[in-house]
């Protein structure tokens, strides 16, 4: 068995795409999967299952989530270890955090094309942009007037494409606790 994360693009923001968690819990179930927990209410799933290929797992919850819910929703799978690389990376170690500042990691579908600038700061210094991996990219904004996180979503969706989601940095590190934790 392989552990993962399921990162679901968009469900439960700005009540938009609402399901509920334990129905979401349920649709994972219904795939076979075991130990299915959620994190936090915006599509964040965690589940064990013996497929080692996350294409196939992302294919099979993307077939369930439309015919459950009628929903077209990106989602992002991840396995244990490759959360654990993130973390492990230390992506902001270097990032200056003050009460303004945001941490995000935007995932990935696919891998990127091309090259990340590293340290692209398109809003004035207020946008730092970490590239950490071909399926991540870590950003560090500095909150102020034209810079905030809705411009951060929509600098990435312009320059990379929509296939992507973005978690805060504390909620990849919970998930991580989470899936670093004992099991039962």
């Amino acid at each position: 068995m392989t552990e993962y994360v399921a990162f679901l693009r968009g469900i439960n923001v700005g009540g938009n795409k609402k399901i509920k968690m334990d129905a979401l819990r349920s649709a994972f179930e219904s795939l076979g999967f075991q130990r299915v927990r959620t994190v936090l209410a915006s599509g964040n799933v965690l589940f064990d299952a013996a497929e080692p290929d996350p294409l196939a797992i992302t294919r099979q919850i993307q077939e369930k989530l439309s015919s459950a819910f009628g929903l077209d929703v990106g989602i992002m799978v991840r396995t244990r270890r490759q959360i654990g690389d993130l973390v492990d990376a230390d992506p902001f170690s270097a990032v200056k955090v003050t009460p303004d500042t945001r941490l995000y990691v935007t995932f990935f579908a696919d891998r990127l094309r091309g090259k990340l600038k590293t340290r692209h700061e398109p809003h004035q210094e207020a946008l730092k942009m970490l590239g950490v991996s071909s399926g991540e990219v870590c950003s560090a904004i500095e909150l102020s007037p034209g810079a905030g996180t809705p411009e951060l979503m929509k600098f990435i969706d312009k320059e990379f494409g929509r296939e992507n989601t973005t978690r805060n940095w504390n909620t990849v590190l919970k998930i991580h606790d989470k899936m670093a934790g004992p099991i039962g």
